[in-house]
């Protein structure tokens, strides 16, 4: 989430995650499975919030308060869409774009100051949430078998960010843009013929905030190139630096089309 650029790396991360994502799907050894060379994902669905934590700047000098309490718990509609390039047998790069913003009309429960503005309590106020993200992962697939296969890697993210109130002519912003590093991990376990279950996240937490985005799907293969996915997506995160304390939960409803090349 936003202004994660200044967290530290935990070292020892990784391999309690790798631990725990084998032995959920039982990951067995096995002969290498071909990858396709191109994949293409298309994801959309429902997005609900059930926290939005927000002050800022983050120094004494404004109120923290519920976004979510102003904005609603939606749901409000989501899409993002992956492009992975199997470039080797064991080596893939994957692009991820995935824009999210709300805007909704509440009521402050009480005075309220945000960024440098104060804004009446009892009254209609404007609220804007974004947060758009564009991701980078090099991925290693150190596992293939006939039933499994294991990802890890790394993810470099960008984030465009905003939050805005608005009431009557008084109006303020704080923007963010910035870089996160993650690590990535995914598995992904065949269940029966054309069924699999695929488990997929980016992850770091550390320093002053942290950032979770991870999904669990079940998949049918409609063909040799197609196939339907469906799960649940939970993206989790917020930094508490001087210039802005925010904390958000966000949960999704996924459903994609994948095809292979």
């Amino acid at each position: 989430m936003k202004g994660i650029s200044r967290m530290k790396w935990l070292g020892g991360i990784r391999a309690p995650i790798v631990a725990m994502s084998l032995a959920f799907f039982g990951v067995p050894n096995g002969s290498a499975a071909q990858a396709p060379r191109f994949q293409l994902e298309l994801e959309a669905g429902p997005v609900w919030q059930s926290r939005n934590d927000v002050e800022i700047p983050n120094d004494g000098t404004a109120t923290r308060f519920s976004l979510s309490d102003v904005a609603g718990t939606g749901a409000w509609p989501a899409a993002r869409i992956y492009l992975t390039w199997q470039f080797s047998e064991s080596q893939s790069v994957r692009l991820l774009y995935a824009p999210l913003s709300v805007t909704e009309t509440g009521t402050l429960q009480a005075p309220t100051d945000f960024a440098g503005s104060r804004y009446a309590g009892g009254s209609e106020v404007e609220a804007t949430y974004k947060f758009n993200s564009y991701r980078a992962s090099y991925r290693w697939r150190f596992h293939a078998g006939a039933q499994s296969s294991a990802w890890v890697g790394l993810t470099a993210k960008i984030r465009d960010a905003s939050i805005a109130l608005s009431q009557g002519s008084v109006t303020s912003t704080k923007d963010d843009v910035g870089f996160v590093p993650l690590i990535h991990i995914a598995v992904s376990r065949t269940v029966g013929p054309g069924w699999h279950l695929a488990f997929d996240a980016d992850a770091l937490a550390g320093g002053p905030g942290r950032a979770i985005d991870a999904t669990l799907k079940a998949g049918y293969d409609l063909g040799e190139r197609w196939s339907l996915r469906a799960g649940y997506r939970t993206v989790e995160g917020g930094a508490d630096v001087e210039s802005v304390y925010n904390f958000a939960w966000l949960h999704y409803g996924a459903v994609s089309i994948l095809w292979r090349l």
